[in-house]
């Protein structure tokens, strides 16, 4: 039998982590690993869009679009007023990434990252804890 490596014991941590996270923690550190992956591609921008563009907006997409699934449905107990806020964010960001996909311009990128990073923190201070950290 051969020792396990570092990156499948790595990817059980992982998984035992976000099992023990409470929602808003998961949903914040979700949020933070997106805008960490849109600065990666905002630093590596130069005179055009740099390779990861497609798949760093493909992450932040997916992860909208859970969001919105979530205040669009019966069952969510989220006020009226908060489930809309966060359906016009969901949607901000949809015609920002839209953007993005057609005629990349940096600012758009920008604002995705500011959009993630301010749900995040917020969603840290719910839980009456400081910001959460920056995803790696």
């Amino acid at each position: 039998m051969s020792p396990p490596d570092s990156q499948s014991a790595s990817k059980v941590y992982a998984r035992v982590a976000h099992a023990v996270l409470e929602p808003r923690d998961l949903e914040a550190s979700l949020l933070l690993k997106a805008a960490a992956k849109l600065q990666a591609v905002l630093e590596a921008w130069d005179q055009k869009p740099p390779a990861g563009l497609s798949d760093a907006l493909l992450y932040n997409r997916r992860l909208w679009i859970v969001f919105i699934d979530a205040v669009i449905r019966d069952d969510n107990r989220l006020p009226v007023a908060t489930r809309q806020n966060v359906l016009n964010l969901g949607m901000f960001v949809m015609a920002e990434t839209f953007s993005l996909m057609t005629a990349p311009k940096h600012e758009h990128l920008a604002n995705l990252i500011q959009i993630n990073r301010a749900i995040a923190a917020g969603l840290g201070s719910k839980n009456g804890k400081s910001q959460p950290q920056r995803a790696a």
